[in-house]
């Protein structure tokens, strides 16, 4: 069985760095350089998470709000309390 976490972010698509802010409610909030263009935050972000969290980009993945500053982000192999504390420090 593959431990899954799942958790919500709010995301800032062209801030002038790329960046994890703090919290924004009960979301991660996270600026990204990348424009909301053609997908590229939505990349900028799965790659952003793995490389914080030490995984593959193939771990993570954008699970709902696709289009949205609101999303839920579903990552493979590490728990939610360990990815949200990852994110954070």
């Amino acid at each position: 069985m593959v431990i899954s976490a799942r958790i919500k972010v709010y995301v800032q698509p062209r801030a002038s760095k790329t960046a994890v802010v703090g919290l924004h409610g009960d979301a991660v909030h996270i600026r990204l350089a990348a424009p909301p263009v053609n997908n590229a935050a939505n990349e900028a972000l799965v790659e952003l998470v793995a490389e914080r969290l030490g995984i593959a980009k193939r771990n993570v993945r954008v699970v709902a709000g696709a289009t949205s500053r609101r999303k839920v982000i579903e990552i493979d192999g590490v728990s939610a309390e360990t990815a949200t504390s990852a994110l954070l420090t």
